[in-house]
């Protein structure tokens, strides 16, 4: 019994179903997060501030992480990989950007922008493969 009801073909992807949508965007948009917080946690003196501040930091970066991570390990190829030598140290220096010894852990804007722009150097990359040129977005508070 226990032979008919294991399953031949094991699969694993990011999701239960994989879409084969991906983006970087994911990543930037709470990267960007990341940073807007630590600026205003930065001109900002109340305690109960910065704490809320802080715990929305460490919940955006790592969901940063987590976007950067499902690229890495679900959409580039090997493929990928020889063709830009520098992408896996690249993608692993922005995740650990996004780690509590970097913007997670941190109220400095210096650490979101630079999660920030990693996650830029990464996407720039990623619309390479697609054969496309990245076009550095607007924030809202650019606009």
């Amino acid at each position: 019994m226990f032979r008919i009801l294991t399953p031949k073909t094991v699969v694993s992807a990011h999701c239960d179903l994989p879409c084969g949508v991906y983006d970087p965007a994911q990543a930037r948009i709470e990267a960007t997060s990341v940073l807007a917080m630590q600026k205003k946690a930065a001109a900002n003196d109340d305690p109960l501030y910065k704490t809320r501040a802080e715990i929305i930091i460490h919940e955006r970066a790592g969901l940063a992480k987590h976007h950067l991570a499902v690229l890495w390990h679900d959409y580039f190829k090997p493929e990928h990989f020889e063709k830009y030598p520098e992408l896996h140290d690249l993608i692993n220096k922005t995740i650990k950007a996004g780690s509590g010894t970097g913007a997670r852990g941190s109220l400095d804007p210096a650490t979101g922008q630079a999660l920030l722009d990693g996650i830029d150097a990464v996407a720039k990359i990623f619309w390479e493969t697609k054969g496309k040129e990245y076009v550095l977005p607007q924030s809202a508070d650019q606009a």
